[in-house]
């Protein structure tokens, strides 16, 4: 378990700055979205915390999105603790945003994926205000999936999709209606696209005709002794198959290095791409190696190689 803190911020150092630290603590950070002048993110924990900035340095606390646990959980996951929500990824369609966030309990796969949406992320906006929606995705002890680590994307044809899962057998994919930001049937297909002995926050975004499937490797949530890594893999269509750069299909461990442990930025995890005037950030959570192994939200320059491949331009941190 993260220790949740009393005080979210602190001073970069210079030498976290070139590890692209902003300075606050999160674990889990949702994707950054924008709305109005200011840019969000949301993060694992009780009632699903928010920080925003209005220049992607400067970070400031935001208001929870769930302030009182929705009736339905207490029956889906019983053992989920009380208003600790995890994973949150948030997504822009149509003239609302939609908040996905998962329900589960440590090592169990009685797990849902929940759905939360507004018109506005702005809570000095007069139509603020979180609304419920309920379950989208739901995962028992019989079922081989965990419904965990939601992550929507868009795909070129303006369909909406949602990509989730962890151990068990892997990280899955199945089509949500964007009217509703629901799954469009209880029995829609549901596609398999990565698996590894230990997999998950996979994160899917749409670059120069490819669909770039993010994972997570390895495990998390240990301070300093975190061994999470993120791998990639790639296809021209969202639902796969994936692969890799050597050719090697994600459904069956294939899954190129693309961000790992540097020094004391230890164990990164929970991909995000945010792109504005031509230029790619790269979000995830590390653990801070100089504060004893918190959980902190570091934004990095993302560049492409010359065969496509997405890389962290270090060059730019310096």
């Amino acid at each position: 378990m993260v220790r949740m803190q009393t005080n979210f911020t602190f001073e970069v150092s210079p030498a976290m700055a070139k590890f692209g630290s902003r300075g606050v603590y999160v674990h889990d950070p949702s994707p950054i979205v924008k709305c109005g002048g200011n840019y969000w993110i949301y993060y694992t924990g009780p009632g699903i915390a928010s920080w925003y900035s209005s220049d992607l340095k400067k970070w400031e606390r935001g208001p929870a999105a769930i302030s009182n646990a929705p009736a339905w959980v207490a029956t889906a996951v019983p053992r989920n603790h009380f208003r600790y929500y995890w994973a949150p990824d948030v997504i822009h369609v149509g003239d609302r945003y939609l908040l996905y966030y998962a329900v589960s309990s440590f090592g169990k796969n009685r797990s849902a994926i929940a759905l939360a949406t507004n018109s506005t992320l702005n809570p000095d906006d007069p139509g603020f205000g979180w609304v419920d929606q309920g379950a989208v995705v739901q995962s028992v002890e019989t079922d081989n999936f965990n419904a965990i680590d939601p992550s929507a994307v868009l795909d070129e044809q303006g369909r909406l999709w949602l990509a989730f899962g962890s151990f068990w057998s892997g990280i899955k994919l199945v089509q949500l209606d964007p009217n509703t930001g629901k799954r469009i049937a209880t029995n829609s297909p549901m596609y398999s696209l990565a698996f590894n002995d230990s997999i998950e926050a996979s994160y899917i975004y749409h670059h120069a005709g490819y669909y770039y499937l993010f994972v997570n490797w390895g495990k998390c949530c240990r301070g300093t002794n975190s061994t999470y890594e993120i791998r990639v893999g790639r296809s021209p269509r969202v639902t796969g198959p994936y692969f890799d750069k050597d050719g090697e299909d994600m459904l069956v461990g294939g899954g190129s290095p693309f961000l790992a442990t540097r020094g004391p930025f230890i164990g990164p995890g929970q991909s995000g791409i945010y792109s504005e005037n031509g230029a790619d950030w790269f979000s995830c959570h590390f653990y801070d190696g100089s504060r004893r192994g918190q959980a902190a939200l570091s934004i990095l320059p993302l560049g492409w190689d010359t065969n496509g491949w997405p890389q962290i331009d270090w060059d730019k941190l310096k």
